[in-house]
């Protein structure tokens, strides 16, 4: 029985972000999943995370998006129940599934600006985690 002060651990917000990212120009692309599966499988940060939860928490995220105001919903979730030490690498993983199929389309970068701007992310740190994005994104 999950807690319904809490019902998201931290790990499934950092999850919700990059599943936000995702479908956040309404084609969930292969390379955005392998990336998201990636992170999930082989960060510390997922290291004690039940990786079946993706499944609920993109469901989850699906059903905020139908509604008008889900991305607020969304946001609101991530204020309370993601740990402020942890808003950058929220922000870190979400530019890296916006950048993992090597293209960023105008609702991803917009999606991008409004987490900074939710997480309080500073300019200069949001530009060093984008550049490191696009540095580990790069294709010959």
């Amino acid at each position: 029985m999950q807690d319904t002060a809490h019902p998201l651990s931290p790990q499934d917000c950092l999850v919700a972000l990059m599943i936000a990212v995702s479908a956040s120009d309404e084609n969930v692309r292969t390379a955005e999943l392998v990336k998201i599966d990636s992170a999930v499988n082989m960060l510390p940060i997922f290291a004690s995370y039940d990786a079946d939860r993706v499944r609920t928490v993109s469901a989850l995220v699906m059903d905020l998006f139908e509604q008008e105001d889900g991305l607020d919903a969304l946001f609101g979730l991530l204020r309370e129940n993601l740990p402020e030490r942890l808003f950058e690498t929220a922000y870190a993983l979400a530019c890296d599934v916006a950048a993992a199929d090597g293209t960023l389309q105008e609702t991803e970068l917009r999606l991008l600006e409004e987490i900074r701007y939710e997480l309080n992310i500073d300019r200069l740190h949001a530009a060093a985690i984008e550049r490191g994005a696009r540095a580990r994104h790069l294709s010959l």
